[in-house]
């Protein structure tokens, strides 16, 4: 039998199974055993790792938190979801080259580098148009990347939420319970728990 490498493996796996939303350890489970098998008993290194390579390559469709489907028109697609150059400047010019998320801007910090970024993420289903558009500085385009947006936000309302609950600050702990609410309704980092 031909040796196939670790990422084809998996690739195949999907390919085999397009259309198909698929949870990590089903996926785990072949890989590792077809691997074993193909290369006379050596371990498949961290199939986990590789299936979010190929989400974050655009492979893969994250579904949700774990569950990946292949499609290969999406995968086709996928290409005409990146910002043109044009619609770039029109985002820099109507944000004025300012981070949403910090409100470093390009008049303060002529040296920082900043970019247009997909609020709701490629890999997530995110169009490239002006409404799905933002400027990050690099910094936070960084921390979206590595802690998710939404689930930095949702982190920060349940400490919100402690503290108004330890500081008996019935105001806020209201307000961050109305927002927490809005997060369950529309199953927004569900795997971060909130505890009432």
């Amino acid at each position: 039998m031909k040796k196939i490498s670790q990422i084809d493996l998996i690739k195949s796996y999907f390919i085999n199974n397009e259309h198909r939303d698929i949870a990590h350890p089903e996926v785990v489970d072949y890989v590792t055993t077809e691997y074993e098998k193909m290369t006379g008993g050596q371990k498949f290194r961290d199939p986990d790792r590789g299936i979010r390579q190929l989400a974050q390559e655009g492979f893969l469709l994250k579904i949700s938190k774990g569950v990946y489907r292949y499609d290969s028109e999406a995968i086709q697609k996928r290409n005409l979801e990146d910002f043109t150059i044009s619609l770039k400047k029109i985002i820099f010019e109507r944000d004025g080259f300012e981070c949403a998320r910090c409100g470093k801007n390009k008049i303060n910090y002529p040296d920082a580098e900043f970019h247009i970024d997909h609020i709701v993420p490629k890999d997530e289903g995110g169009k490239a148009i002006l409404e799905n558009g933002q400027v990050l500085c690099s910094r936070c385009n960084f921390i979206k990347k590595n802690t998710k947006q939404t689930s930095t936000g949702k982190k920060m309302f349940l400490n919100l939420y402690e503290l108004a609950k330890k500081e008996q600050n019935e105001e806020v702990k209201q307000f961050c319970e109305d927002l927490l609410k809005v997060f369950e309704k529309h199953n927004i980092n569900g795997h971060i728990e909130w505890k009432k």
